[in-house]
């Protein structure tokens, strides 16, 4: 498969928050046949009984999964199910990528609450799509530094502004959530992650989703300013906008 998969929908003239409420309605329970009950594995829901991610620096396999249909997600592999992730997340097909596997089972990386969230899927399920990203990206918050990698070589670099010390930018091992449009139509997208606040249940009323977004005074690169978010100029959301989702990104300090 094409590491250009389908990944973005249009939504002209809406603010982020905006965005993100419009899909909250309804992604929090699974109707699923056998699943009824169990919450959605999106960024609007807190999980409860998953594992956290034991190697939070680690590049990962670079192996990204899509499932075509709603799949259980498991605890451990063969366990009873804890959640469900849903083919689309935010509009875009729901790409994560794969931090291990054992014969038969699969396990990635959640983009819900706690931050660094696992599960296991069954890696012989039908309608699963298998890929792989070639790039990473990484984000350094003390240097303020933004680097994106393809297949090992550095290909941007980037002075962005990270979050306050009050609400600093989550560390550890995330991916790219999806791509959304942002207030200005023709402007750089909005770049999701699968990582939250520490310090912040929502932003403005949205579920307190880190993302990488633009920002137009340009005084903030190089400073740690936001409410967690990276805020980026546009070459490097441009950049970001080529990357697949699903690709790891790694925040440390």
């Amino acid at each position: 498969m094409s590491e250009r998969w389908p990944r973005r929908r249009p939504y002209r003239g809406v603010s982020v928050v905006a965005v993100l409420m419009l899909f909250a309605a309804g992604s929090s329970v699974s109707r699923t046949a056998g699943t009824i009950s169990l919450p959605h594995a999106t960024t609007f829901t807190a999980l409860t009984g998953v594992a956290r991610d034991s190697a939070p620096l680690s590049e990962g396999t670079g192996v990204v999964v899509h499932p075509v249909e709603a799949t259980p997600v498991r605890a451990r592999p063969g366990g009873r199910p804890v959640a469900v992730l849903p083919s689309l997340q935010l509009g875009n097909p729901t790409w994560v990528p794969v931090v291990a596997t054992v014969p038969g089972w699969i396990k990635i990386l959640l983009p819900s609450r706690p931050n660094r969230a696992t599960g296991w899927i069954s890696g012989t399920a039908g309608g699963l799509q298998v890929a792989r990203s070639p790039y990473l990206v990484r984000v350094e918050t003390s240097a303020r530094r933004l680097t994106v990698y393809r297949s090992g070589r550095a290909i941007g670099r980037w002075t962005v502004g990270v979050g306050a010390p009050k609400t600093p930018t989550p560390l550890g091992r995330t991916f790219l959530l999806a791509s959304l449009s942002g207030e200005r139509e023709a402007g750089p997208p909005v770049m999701p992650t699968g990582t939250h606040s520490r310090t912040l249940d929502s932003y403005g009323g949205g579920p307190g989703t880190v993302a990488f977004h633009g920002w137009p005074d340009k005084s903030v690169f190089g400073r740690a300013v936001s409410h967690g978010c990276i805020r980026a100029p546009d070459s490097a959301l441009e950049a970001l906008s080529k990357v697949p989702l699903g690709t790891v990104v790694i925040i440390t300090r």
